[in-house]
């Protein structure tokens, strides 16, 4: 699995095409977030913003390879895990853009009546939830479960809307404990969200990893 991580991760960063989700996160984060603001409702803009953006990223991963060079990976590793290492790519790439945004929001933000440490941990967690939820969308939402590119995309779209907005959602619940929590001056710390969007993940990772059986 480890030489299969590699692989996608090389093949996802010679592309260049993280530049596009990227650069989507970084305009995000330049317009919504502003230097000396509460720092638990900028690190929910933070997480939020960052749903989408993993959704994307586990797209690009999935159809990344062309058809010859897929079928000779999953010759020699097996089409399940070779779909889960492109997931698990994505999810990674993710997780570190987010710890860099949630330290440098963190360092920027207003800090004052909320403990910094307490704060970040807060951050990390909330974005944690949002990465695995993102991902769960992008891997319900592209080959082999959706094809077309038209219909993937607009289906990402609208799963990252209704993740982030739809009540009992990991991401929505975690995003709303750090609002509310910037208003109150008291940090939540989403353990519960996150553990619902690992659930999540998981079991759109097997769902997604096991159509490759049947649809490719």
């Amino acid at each position: 699995m480890t030489a299969l991580l590699r692989y996608q991760t090389d093949l996802l960063l010679r592309s260049q095409r993280w530049l596009a989700p990227v650069l989507l996160y970084a305009v995000f984060l330049g317009v919504g977030v502003r230097a000396g603001e509460p720092v638990l409702g900028a690190l929910g803009y933070t997480a939020a913003a960052l749903l989408p953006v993993t959704a994307w990223i586990v797209r690009i991963c999935l159809g990344q390879e062309p058809s010859a060079a897929r079928h000779v990976v999953a010759a020699s590793a097996g089409r399940g895990r070779a779909h889960l290492a492109a997931v698990l790519a994505a999810v990674a790439c993710a997780v570190l853009l987010g710890v860099v945004a949630v330290l440098g929001v963190t360092a920027m933000s207003d800090l004052r009546r909320v403990d910094p440490v307490e704060a970040a941990t807060a951050g990390l967690l909330a974005t944690a939830a949002c990465v695995l939820t993102g991902a769960a969308v992008g891997a319900l939402t592209t080959r082999p479960l959706v094809r077309s590119r038209g219909w993937s995309l607009a289906a990402l779209v609208l799963g990252s809307l209704l993740a982030l907005v739809t009540t009992g959602s990991p991401a929505q619940y975690a995003v709303t404990g750090l609002i509310t929590g910037s208003r109150t001056a008291t940090t939540p710390m989403p353990w519960l969200a996150l553990a619902g969007a690992l659930a999540l993940a998981a079991a759109a990772a097997a769902v997604s990893t096991r159509a490759t059986a049947w649809r490719e």
